[in-house]
């Protein structure tokens, strides 16, 4: 990669990684410079040689322009954390970054607000948030969006209108921290997303408006690639729940049907219990290694476990005989089995926000790999 320092006397680094970029790449850089901005860091991700031109003709003309350059398409991630480093290694007097995107969809208005409210008050990240109701957003954006922002409430607890905004500023203490999330491409915004949720990162979000040029054609986000990645998290849990729960029903049922078949209270809390362990083990180990990827080790993670599972067993089997216990004595054990699919699923949510936040907690890195102590 190729820099070129300069000195520092700006609060904020404006980071524009950009891959294959047109004319607007230009106008945003030329618009940040005349909105008083002095430190620009920009990425070629690898861009096809008919591109670079616009990179090489910015750093020639523009003193506060530095060009970091990866020599082939490494992810909108992977130039973020190019950026990340080169401002932590190089540039100590900053007070944080502001990343937005090079086609022209961010207002330097709301860039600069973005960073003013990073520096004012408590420290914290702050969100640039686009408003979806607006009918020039593309419909594809605005499903996008919607269905991820209901994830992150729904999952991870954490009410974000705009999951996918590119418009964020990190202050200096937290940039470091958030390079451990892993993913190269799109999913590392959301896996960052997903570690400030697990640190306790505080963070804020500033209305913004964006502008979208022909349906914003020039996005190279991939709708299906990229949205597996960016849902990796959500669904290795989902498809690990579903193997547990898949082991767990069919234990269940099979106890009942051989082992414990009287039908009484007693009877389905055994063979509650019996099924959540074997279903407990597949769920502990599937989640420790690949769902967050804990660094933990295991006696610490499985002691923590193990006292989530209990309670959760507890009031599946209790909550399972009692909804039994209305529908009668017709109620046999394929019954018992159905009831049990939406007390679990209830389970299945509330059990997930505690593991994020507690059996695995701050020893889980989204996407990360796995270290046993």
């Amino acid at each position: 990669m190729r820099v070129n320092n300069m000195e520092e006397n700006c609060n904020f680094t404006l980071i524009i990684p950009s891959l294959n970029p047109d004319e607007k790449l230009p106008a945003t850089v030329k618009a940040a410079i005349e909105a008083g901005m002095d430190d620009i860091i920009l990425v070629d991700d690898g861009s096809c040689g008919e591109y670079r031109h616009y990179f090489t003709e910015l750093e020639d003309a523009y003193p506060q322009v530095t060009l970091l350059v990866h020599e082939s398409n490494l992810g909108k991630g992977a130039a973020l954390k190019t950026a990340f480093s080169f401002f932590l290694e190089n540039r100590k007097k900053r007070e944080g970054v502001v990343t937005a995107d090079g086609d022209g969809q961010h207002r330097m208005e709301d860039i600069l607000a973005c960073a003013r409210e990073m520096t004012c008050g408590e420290r914290a990240v702050v969100l640039g948030c686009r408003d979806f109701a607006r009918e020039d957003v593309p419909s594809r954006s605005r499903f996008g969006n919607r269905a991820t922002s209901a994830v992150f409430r729904v999952f991870f607890g954490m009410r974000l209108s705009d999951t996918q905004t590119g418009l964020r500023a990190i202050p200096r203490e937290y940039v470091k921290t958030l390079m451990e999330a892993d993913g190269t491409r799109y999913e590392y915004e959301t896996n960052m997303l997903l570690l400030m949720g697990q640190r306790h990162i505080p963070y804020r979000e500033v209305k913004i408006e964006t502008l979208y040029y022909d349906e914003n054609s020039a996005s190279h986000f991939r709708p299906v690639r990229d949205s597996l990645r960016v849902y990796a998290l959500i669904l290795k849990y989902a498809a690990n729940s579903l193997a547990s729960a898949g082991v767990d029903l069919l234990a269940f049922y099979l106890l009942g049907k051989f082992v414990f078949t009287d039908g009484g209270r007693t009877a389905v809390l055994f063979s509650t219990a019996v099924a959540r362990i074997l279903s407990s083990v597949v769920n502990f180990m599937g989640n420790k290694r690949l769902v967050f990827q804990s660094r933990s080790s295991i006696r610490k993670t499985f002691g923590r476990y193990l006292c989530l599972a209990i309670p959760v067993m507890t009031v599946s089997g209790l909550m399972v005989h009692g909804l039994s216990a209305l529908g009668g004595e017709g109620v046999g054990q394929f019954g018992r089995t159905l009831l049990k699919i939406p007390v679990d699923t209830v389970l299945f949510l509330i059990s997930f926000r505690v593991q994020k936040n507690w059996v695995f907690g701050e020893a889980a890195v989204p996407g990360g790999k796995v270290h046993e102590e």
